[in-house]
């Protein structure tokens, strides 16, 4: 009878770590993903459906293979350092070897290295066990975009907080910010101009007569309306800009600059209209 009674207790007590350990990992999630905002690719990662954050590399050195190779790299940071995994290894020094004499080239380099200041977006943030894991996706770099995994580990048997998650992510990555047109700092207030003292009383006069009306300045010639300003598909910058005007805020992501104005987006690719909205 008294196993009975405290089965119920029992198997809460047993429940309770693993329901803190759930929560622990959907706040650490969505922390990360609040900023660090996660792109959409395309299914086989060849292009961008919705941008998301532009990750800044602050450490060195990831490493990344095309996203047509089976090889998905991975990464790992502890202890301030990146490093690679053995697969990953072996996929560079594979890399390398293609380049000897007598070696046909390939069509894009094994892997390549991503350095301090450059740039990528994540496209899924996860946390498993005693790590959270980030699913990385560069821009084209000569006909070919990298992908990769890094993986942040903390200690075993120490799953990370939200703060501590946070922090180490933080160490390797920073978020580009949006260019701002209104930067360079808000204009300071006028002063108030002071109030004038009220002017004496003029000395009463002989009551003059009235000037005479001006008559008002005839009406402006109607004058023909401007066409339309249009934009097409395939023009310049250069030609936008001087159909439009300058644009109120100017977004780059990747290859790919978007040109903000009052009722207008317009996308350029390669330096060319290709989205007008």
């Amino acid at each position: 009878m008294q196993t009975m009674l405290f089965a119920g207790p029992v198997l809460v007590l047993m429940g309770a770590p693993f329901l803190a350990q759930a929560q622990d990992k959907a706040a650490i999630e969505q922390k990360l993903t609040s900023e660090y905002a996660v792109t959409q690719p395309t299914a086989d990662n060849t292009d961008i459906v919705t941008a998301g954050a532009i990750l800044v590399l602050k450490k060195d050195r990831i490493m990344m293979a095309p996203v047509s190779s089976t090889n998905f790299y991975q990464n790992t940071y502890k202890d301030g350092k990146i490093t690679q995994n053995a697969a990953g290894k072996v996929s560079n020094a594979l890399g390398r070897f293609s380049h000897l004499p007598g070696a046909s080239a390939p069509a894009a380099p094994a892997t390549r290295t991503y350095v301090p200041g450059e740039k990528m977006w994540v496209t899924k943030i996860e946390v498993k066990g005693d790590a959270v894991i980030f699913e990385l996706l560069t821009d084209v770099v000569v006909d070919t975009r990298y992908k990769a995994a890094l993986k942040f580990e903390f200690p075993k048997g120490s799953p990370p907080t939200v703060d501590a998650a946070d922090k180490l992510v933080a160490e390797v990555f920073k978020v580009q910010p949006a260019d701002d047109a209104g930067a360079g700092g808000q204009q300071q207030a006028a002063a108030p101009a002071a109030t004038p003292a009220p002017a004496p009383a003029p000395a009463p006069a002989e009551t003059a007569a009235p000037p005479a009306p001006i008559p008002p300045p005839p009406p402006p010639a109607d004058e023909p309306a401007a066409p339309p300003k249009t934009i097409a598909l395939g023009q310049t910058t250069d030609q936008v800009v001087a159909s439009l005007g300058q644009p109120s805020k100017i977004v780059k992501l990747g290859a790919k600059e978007i040109y903000f104005y009052k009722d207008l987006k317009v996308t350029f690719t390669g330096g060319k209209v290709s989205d007008v909205q």
